[in-house]
């Protein structure tokens, strides 16, 4: 199964990334992932996009598809992959489509924005342990406070109000487009097409793994 994941940070993404990647033995590609192997291990790709990333600037589509076709060309795809953050933008999606890399199925989790601000800026950190609460849906036995560590917990720079809402501007702008691209190409009628779901990401965890694989048919 290849299947491409689609939809705004802190929609549960990830929790249905290590679902699906459990459930099909596929693993799961973020390019995120991919560029600080790459650079890590000093490949050429990597490289280049070091170079570009310390300069400030963002990594050309060309270098990350280029990553890309590495990574799937490991053993671990013959059974398919998730991406995860891959396509951001339609040049990358047509990329896909020319390559004939052969999508099986484009998922949408669907969350609007308010939820997403309630969930990402509500979250609180524990500095050390890293666990995670939420002020409106998890929050600790006593506000501000680590249930087994009682330390102070913290909110993150990217979990504030504002940087959430400037994430969702830049999601809206840049990759939302894609899901225009995958619901015509799964209507159209060209071969190999990949299917298009969407599916209500603000229902109950569980809810949403069984309307995914029930979606998928496996």
């Amino acid at each position: 199964m290849k299947i491409i994941l689609l939809g705004p940070p802190g929609a549960g993404k990830g929790t249905q990334a290590r679902y699906l990647c459990g459930h099909y033995n596929i693993p799961h590609i973020s390019t995120g992932d991919l560029l600080r192997m790459a650079i890590t291990n000093k490949t050429e790709l990597g490289l280049q996009a070091k170079k570009i990333m310390d300069a400030g600037d963002l990594v050309s589509d060309k270098i990350i598809l280029g990553i890309i076709k590495e990574r799937l060309q490991a053993d671990d795809c013959q059974n398919g992959f998730l991406f995860d953050g891959f396509p951001r933008t339609i040049v990358q999606a047509e990329s896909i489509k020319e390559q004939n890399i052969g999508i099986d199925a484009v998922l949408q989790i669907d969350v609007d924005d308010e939820e997403i601000v309630k969930r990402l800026s509500g979250r609180r950190v524990c500095p050390s342990t890293g666990r995670i609460y939420n002020v409106i849906f998890d929050p600790p036995k006593q506000e501000g406070i680590d249930d087994e560590t009682g330390e102070a917990l913290i909110q993150r720079v990217d979990d504030k109000e504002a940087t959430v809402r400037q994430r969702l501007a830049v999601y809206r702008k840049q990759t939302e487009p894609l899901i225009e691209f995958y619901s015509n190409l799964a209507g159209a009628s060209a071969t190999g097409k990949p299917a298009f779901y969407k599916v209500n990401g603000s229902l109950p965890v569980d809810e949403v793994k069984d309307i995914v694989i029930k979606s998928l048919g496996e």
